[in-house]
């Protein structure tokens, strides 16, 4: 029997991966600005096989492709009939490929842009609303648990927890730390604790942030709460004067979203941060947007496991410019040789 995120957790680290959106944008699938993801139902095949990508470079948790794929955002593209479809095809393809190895299916929800904390009583009846149907959805197509992420009030947070919590799902609830504090005036790690009081699995952050700006809130919370924690930044280099990628500058101008290029982490400063948030004690690693099969396979190897794409790991000794002289000379040698 296939052993659930808590218990994964407790045995020993989590690697997930994420960044579904940036990846799929790039590769001409999904239109930057709505980032509705319409690939789930105009070109499946396109999701399948990214899911597939990052279960071969090592992530433990093929998240279903429904970042924004809420009631609200549907709606402004038009396509708000496609609701239902495009939520339960995203959790059977995710099941799909998870079962070609030994991965668990997430179902997600998201920051809705609608929660008004000055106007707490009506918008939370809709952000409710827009959580619960697509919750439901995800447990009827049969998902191990929920990730609740990239949320920035903690009001919000504590609805989708509520409503996972309402279908008995392990609930995996993460921040978006834009700012020095929650868009509703909370403190990050106080917003944690509240999380994890009101019967959160695992919180934490993801994306918004880079490794050098996230790691030192994962210290913070590690000696706040009692639970697992969770750290999916995006690989971006973020700075203390940037804390955040929507903060980051190309020629004056802001580089987010469509500019980031000259600011992405290398996949060896992704693996040290993978072992950096180990160190710390964090229970549940990944990355968000801007993330690449490569960053999750080197993460993977940072945490001492050997995956599938592991066989394709870089070995420069091969390189005719920057391989070991004696092995390409060998090989030259006797190639010469073979062609006479």
């Amino acid at each position: 029997m296939k052993q659930g995120i808590v218990e994964r957790l407790q045995k020993g680290t989590v690697l997930g991966a994420e960044g579904y959106l940036f990846e799929l944008e790039r590769r001409g699938y999904i239109k930057a600005g709505a980032y509705v993801p319409e690939v789930v139902l105009d070109y499946p095949d396109a999701l399948r096989e990214l899911h597939r990508e990052f279960l071969r470079a090592g992530s433990e948790v093929l998240v279903a492709f429904t970042y924004y794929a809420h009631r609200d955002k549907l709606r402004v593209i038009d396509r708000e009939k496609d609701l239902e479809e495009l939520n339960r095809q995203a959790v059977r393809i995710a099941k799909e490929v998870a079962e070609e190895g030994d991965a668990l299916v997430a179902g997600n929800i998201c920051n809705t842009w609608v929660y008004d904390p000055n106007d707490k009583e009506r918008t939370s009846k809709i952000v409710r609303e827009m959580y619960d149907e697509q919750v439901r959805w995800a447990k009827e197509e049969g998902v191990d648990f929920i990730i609740a992420e990239t949320i920035e009030y903690v009001g919000e947070a504590l609805i989708a927890l509520e409503v996972i919590k309402k279908y008995d799902l392990p609930a995996l609830v993460t921040f978006g730390a834009t700012y020095e504090k929650s868009k509703d005036g909370y403190d990050w790690v106080e917003g944690c604790k509240l999380l994890e009081a009101n019967g959160a699995d695992v919180v934490g952050f993801n994306c918004i942030r880079g490794p050098k700006t996230m790691l030192p809130l994962l210290k913070k919370l590690r000696k706040s709460v009692a639970g697992p924690i969770a750290a999916q930044p995006v690989p971006y280099h973020t700075t203390s004067s940037a804390p955040a990628f929507q903060f980051l500058k190309y020629k004056q101008t802001k580089a987010f979203p469509l500019a980031l290029d000259t600011f992405v982490c290398t996949r060896d400063e992704m693996a040290e941060f993978a072992r950096q948030a180990q160190a710390i004690g964090v229970n549940y690693i990944g990355i968000c947007c801007g993330a690449g099969p490569h960053h999750v396979r080197s993460m993977a190897e940072a945490l001492g496991r050997t995956v599938p794409a592991s066989k394709y790991s870089p070995d420069l000794s091969q390189h005719g410019m920057l391989g070991n002289d004696k092995v390409v000379k060998s090989h030259e040698k006797q190639f010469l040789k073979e062609w006479k």
